[in-house]
């Protein structure tokens, strides 16, 4: 039986996945910073929950440092958007805290037992594609976390450790429901979690979803810098 660690699995493309892989038959190790809203998972067999906020590192370390799983998919995060007029410094720090340190909290007790063929899946966002209009502090937090990613590729393939980047587009989660805006070809969290479910049972270097949209973007994000911006630009009208 596999066993699967999800951070970020109390809502959203996380819980999804949580049920996805526990119906699969799958072991799988729920983490939350809520264990209220972690409850719903408890009426699988299969599914452990973990209770712990991402952004502290010493409860990373006591939450994490004794599991030993054959794929770990860290997906937690936030989304906050930047008002220019008002610059806030601790926006920055509260996205960057939750969407890149959480990540590295993490991956500090679990990198060191992370076995020969075990699956490191990080999920960062098609947002870090393109300047998007008052998406500084999250474009340049997914932005970080996708580097980070393709560097641990590169440092973690000698000890034969697959390590996964996950761009989506618009999910439906309680994040995007905060949403002021268009977010077209939007999916829900159910249809997110089956293609990233599917990616985990492959070696794909990079997971994109919904497909259509993932390729219009990452097509624009090869366009010259000016045109990039043009659009954008008209995006924000």
């Amino acid at each position: 039986m596999k066993h699967i660690l999800i951070t970020g699995a109390s809502s959203g493309i996380g819980k999804a996945l949580a049920i996805r892989c526990a119906q699969a038959g799958w072991r799988v190790t729920a983490c939350g910073r809520s264990q209220e809203k972690l409850a719903h998972l408890h009426g699988f067999d299969n599914v452990q929950t973990l209770s712990f906020d991402i952004t502290d590192l010493q409860a990373c370390q006591q939450a994490l440092q004794q599991l030993r799983p054959d794929i770990v998919v860290l997906n937690a995060g936030t989304c906050e958007y930047v008002d220019i007029a008002h610059w806030d410094p601790a926006l920055f720090k509260r996205v960057f805290d939750a969407n890149f340190f959480g990540v590295v909290n993490c991956l500090a007790p679990l990198l060191p037992n992370l076995r020969p063929g075990t699956k490191l899946t990080i999920v960062d966002s098609l947002a870090r594609c393109l300047p998007f209009t008052r998406s500084q502090a999250y474009g340049a937090s997914k932005a970080a976390l996708h580097y980070l990613t393709k560097s641990l590729q590169t440092d973690l393939s000698q000890r034969q450790i697959r390590v996964q980047s996950v761009s989506p587009g618009f999910v439906e989660t309680p994040l995007t429901q905060k949403n002021d805006f268009s977010m077209p070809m939007q999916i829900s969290a159910q249809q997110a979690a089956e293609s990233l479910f599917k990616g985990l049972q492959n070696n794909k270097a990079s997971i994109y979803f919904p497909t259509g949209f993932a390729l219009l973007i990452r097509t624009m994000g090869l366009l010259p810098e000016g045109i990039q911006q043009w659009l954008c630009q008209r995006m924000k009208k």
